[in-house]
């Protein structure tokens, strides 16, 4: 009778042991999943910060290149009205100084 207390006792405290490893052993398990759940959220938020910050150097980069295409083409727009005021008023200077030889070879030639 005092063996079988004794074993009853025994087994009451390995099951109570068992219970209580387990106990910690899905505790430190789900210590773990809550560290990897932090991690994987920190994670998360720092690549989406990458991400809007890469936006908006995307977005700076464009609008400056934007507005260099817009000064360039400015420029080409300049250049191209000087080159159109050229070509429109060169056939009278070149009449002009034709004239001006023509007459003065004239002079010459009267000499």
């Amino acid at each position: 009778m005092i063996l079988l207390i004794i074993g009853l006792s025994l087994s009451f405290i390995a099951i109570g042991v068992l219970f209580y490893l387990g106990y910690q052993k899905n505790k430190q398990i789900e210590n773990r999943l809550n560290n990897s759940n932090k991690a994987l959220l920190a994670l998360q938020k720092e690549f989406t910060q990458y991400q809007v910050d890469e936006r908006r150097v995307k977005g700076k980069d464009t609008a400056r290149m934007e507005i260099r295409h817009d000064n360039i083409a400015k420029c080409i727009k300049k250049n191209e009205d000087r080159i159109h005021l050229i070509n429109k008023t060169l056939p009278n200077k070149i009449g002009e100084i034709v004239s001006q030889i023509e007459f003065a070879q004239n002079k010459i030639n009267r000499k």
